[in-house]
């Protein structure tokens, strides 16, 4: 079935969510009335397409059409979820929604990507109130996985869980506000920030870059992982929580902070942060801080995907949820995935651990197909890899797609022999070869054993096909 979304609005915002939704298999239809959305939108795509896919270790859809329209009404048609991503101003927005439902399906939902406004003022006036609500992202969107879902008082049930249900398929985690709010929930913590940092500056305490170092290299990788609560639990030691209020709490009476009080916007305060800004970043252009942002971030999240906590937990879940059984043909396709940054040496390509670690997904995958899955290995039996033998035929570069064939040379009793070719997506380029030699073993005795009859016989069956296929 095809499942298709509007986009209307195609900044940064809303290119951001097209390049999302098309790269988990949505059809996508874009409405934005500059004349350079399609150029400006590729460029979007582009990165996308480069840095989405290498979060995960599953190939992901086939991407969805992307579609331009010289109408909402257009762009809307067949649309089951719209993101509206229009100028932050109410007479915009109040004017879009009435457009959009002129034509949009009773049952489909429109969220709103707004910072600033509360449901309750998107709503007003509109055909129908329970179909709008606030769907707020951050930038990158293609990356970033918190949305901001604020149903507010006017709201559908049904609509709430049907946005819920879309954000959650493309990889994304909707966190549901609990009341209408300015600023909903995380501006108002980059707000608080946001305002002291203007005063350190200005008050020559510190330089845009030495203030965005003490974010960077602190407490912004604590927030990464464990978020703002979690973080000062730790800090309370082993009395946890309860002590660190104890201990810190008289300082939220001292004047460390001036969060109501923020400094004019003088041509004076802008100029000396602009030129702060120019020095720290200004030899990069735009596309060259969105690589290196784009880089960082699948960087800091394949990380945390590694250590099952925080944003990996929900990537580990989406791989789960996209990952498709093997198809039985010879040989199998046991990988297809685009190759990740963290996976490069200081040579800028794939480093020796890397290849070692495809083949032995690969293996997985096998393993997985004739029935040795998780369950089989909870019941304490598996194969463990004896020799490998790898040979490096061509350089592997990040962001490059790759497929790894492999055929069963040997499928008899405890013993498995694989042999894996992994091979560049766009032009069937032989990179690398394994031949892996495997045996089955008890888990509980540590010692190679025959594998359960069933595991056998669809070892044998493969090794049986993929010999007749030579």
């Amino acid at each position: 079935m095809t499942k298709t979304a509007a986009i209307v609005g195609g900044g940064v915002i809303g290119g951001g969510w097209a390049a999302r939704f098309a790269i988990m298999g949505w059809d996508v239809r874009i409405f934005d009335p500059d004349p350079e959305a399609e150029r400006k939108i590729a460029e979007v795509m582009s990165g996308a397409e480069r840095a989405l896919p290498m979060l995960y270790e599953v190939p992901l859809p086939a991407r969805g059409q992307i579609t331009f329209h010289d109408s909402i009404a257009d762009a809307v048609k067949g649309a089951r979820y719209v993101q509206e991503s229009v100028p932050e101003r109410l007479e915009i927005k109040h004017a879009t929604f009435a457009e959009i439902q002129k034509t949009l399906d009773p049952e489909a939902v429109i969220g709103s990507s707004t910072s600033g406004f509360k449901p309750s003022e998107l709503q007003a006036g509109s055909a129908d109130p329970t179909q709008i609500l606030v769907t707020h992202p951050f930038n990158p969107v293609y990356l970033l996985p918190l949305v901001e879902l604020v149903p507010g008082d006017t709201h559908d049930p049904r609509a709430v869980a049907w946005a819920t249900k879309v954000l959650t398929e493309i990889g994304m985690k909707p966190i549901q506000v609990r009341a209408e709010i300015d600023a909903h929930i995380a501006d108002r913590f980059l707000e608080a920030v946001w305002r002291e940092a203007l005063w350190l500056v200005k008050d020559g305490i510190a330089t845009t870059e030495e203030i965005d170092d003490a974010i960077r290299y602190g407490f912004g990788l604590r927030w990464a992982q464990m978020g703002l609560f979690e973080t000062y639990r730790v800090a309370g030691g082993e009395a946890g929580m309860r002590h660190f209020m104890a201990q810190f709490g008289p300082a939220l009476k001292w004047p460390w902070t001036k969060l109501m009080d923020v400094p004019d916007f003088t041509d004076e305060l802008v100029d000396l942060i602009t030129a702060q800004s120019d020095a720290q970043s200004g030899h990069m252009g735009i596309r060259d801080l969105e690589k290196l942002r784009d880089n960082n971030l699948v960087a800091i999240l394949r990380a945390l995907k590694g250590q099952g906590a925080a944003a990996g937990a929900l990537l580990q879940d989406h791989d789960d949820h996209l990952r498709q059984p093997l198809e039985e043909t010879s040989p199998l396709i046991t990988v297809r995935r685009k190759v990740p940054v963290d996976w490069t040496d200081l040579n800028g390509h794939m480093n020796e651990g890397r290849y070692g670690q495809v083949f032995s997904d690969a293996s997985e995958e096998v393993m997985f197909h004739v029935g040795a899955d998780r369950a089989y290995i909870a019941a304490g039996n598996s194969y463990f890899t004896a020799e490998n033998t790898i040979k490096y035929l061509e350089e592997t570069h990040a962001g490059e797609d790759i497929i790894v064939e492999t055929k069963v040379l040997l499928g008899e009793g405890k013993k498995l022999k694989l042999g894996h070719e992994m091979k560049r997506a766009s032009d069937g380029a032989v990179l690398a070869t394994c031949e892996q030699f495997l045996l089955h073993v008890s888990l509980e005795t540590r010692k190679s054993c025959p594998p359960m009859p069933e595991v056998e016989a669809a070892v044998a069956r493969l090794a049986k096909a993929h010999a007749t296929a030579d």
